[in-house]
This record gives C-alpha cells, sequence and structure tokens, in this order.
C-alpha cells in the first residue's frame, strides 16, 4: 500500500457561476482499519479560499499549518488576503522546496478571484502544479470520482445545483474505494457567504 493511501482520503473541487464547492470524506483510518469518522480534510485559509489536503494525515495537518503561517506573513506585509492564483504558487513553491524529502500530501486548491472567476488548481507532492476549470480531484479514489465528476459537471451551475452535483459525485465516488467514504463535509462558496454542510454517508 502506497504511504499516500495509507490514511484514505476523497477530495472533490467544483467551479460554478462565480462560486465553488470543495469536499471531503469524513474517514481518518491506518489502512483498512477505521479510526475517525469526523476527520475534515478541507481548510480554510480565508472566506474566499479553501485549501484540501489528500494523504497522509500528519502531513496534512503539517502542511495546513505552514501555509496558515505563510498566509499570515503575506496579510502582515501586504494588508491584504491573497489571491487563490497567488496562493497556488506558493503551495508549488513550498512542496518543491522539499522535494528531495517531500511531504506526502496531494493539496487542491479552490478559490474565488476578485472578478468572479473560479480558481481550481491541484498539485502533487513535489508541487508539479495543474489548474481546472472544471473540477479537480485528490485522494484513494481518483479513478471513480473523475468518472462521475466528468458525467454530471455542466458549466454555470448555480450554488444549490453545484451543491447537488457535487455531493452525489463525491458520495458515489467514495462507495467504489474502500479506504474513504463514511459521510462527507461540502463547502459552498460564493461572494457573500460560505455554507457548510455535513453528508452522511454508507457506514460501512
Amino acid at each position: 500500500m502506497s504511504i499516500f493511501e495509507y490514511n484514505g482520503s476523497a477530495i472533490v473541487a467544483m467551479a460554478g457561476k462565480e462560486c465553488f464547492a470543495i469536499g471531503s470524506d469524513l474517514r481518518f483510518g491506518v489502512q483498512f482499519q477505521t479510526l475517525a469518522t469526523d476527520y475534515k480534510k478541507v481548510y480554510k485559509i480565508h472566506d474566499q479560499l479553501f485549501l484540501g489536503l489528500a494523504g497522509l494525515g500528519t502531513d496534512s495537518q503539517t502542511l495546513f499549518e505552514l501555509f496558515r503561517f505563510k498566509h499570515n506573513l503575506y496579510k502582515l506585509r501586504e494588508e491584504r488576503a491573497i489571491k487563490p492564483a497567488t496562493f497556488g504558487q506558493l503551495v508549488s513553491s513550498t512542496l518543491y522546496e522539499k522535494r528531495f524529502g517531500p511531504y506526502f500530501a496531494q493539496p487542491v486548491i479552490a478559490g474565488l478571484e476578485a472578478d468572479g472567476s473560479v480558481y481550481l488548481a491541484g498539485t502533487d507532492s513535489i508541487g508539479a502544479i495543474e489548474t481546472a476549470k472544471d473540477f479537480m480531484v485528490a485522494g484513494t479514489a481518483p479513478e471513480s470520482l473523475l468518472g462521475i465528476c466528468e458525467s454530471f459537471w455542466k458549466p454555470d451551475m448555480t450554488p444549490d445545483e453545484l451543491f447537488e452535483t457535487t455531493s452525489q459525485c463525491l458520495l458515489s465516488g467514495v462507495d467504489r474505494d474502500a479506504l474513504s467514504g463514511w459521510g462527507a463535509i461540502i463547502y459552498v462558496v460564493t461572494k457573500d457567504k460560505v455554507v457548510a454542510r455535513t453528508l452522511k454517508g454508507r457506514m460501512d
């Protein structure tokens, strides 16, 4: 078993019309043994910017603390919140610094730019960045998540449609993966609010 699959994870981010949704499953396990069912893998950087971290749980938490520290320094220096595209490059360069002994994590970055456009990006463990206009997935169930997201995603979805689509894709995707699941949490972000909903999934 790969070290990236040790704790299990599934993350999906999707773009809508001037909004985005990002969600993760809630399982935390050690290989096939489930230890917790309330472990969120999506972290808030600021109101318009969220970070999902799939992979090894310890490295994910370490990385989030590092990114929060770097964002706080940026806010003090620039006197403004960081833009999503800038944060994507920050994530990429931070991971590339440690390329000879990498963090075992796969970040997914989702944010709203000032003009209302959605920024979605993902990187591998050494910071090779990939942007997307539609959706981004990471974790231990990428094949099933990619397949169902390609089937259900459509452009210019409203926040309600986006929530329904993201939650159905995430729940269906993790049903085909033994290392992730046990419910999900979905954040739907528009320019004036963030709505978080917890979903019940199969408990087996």
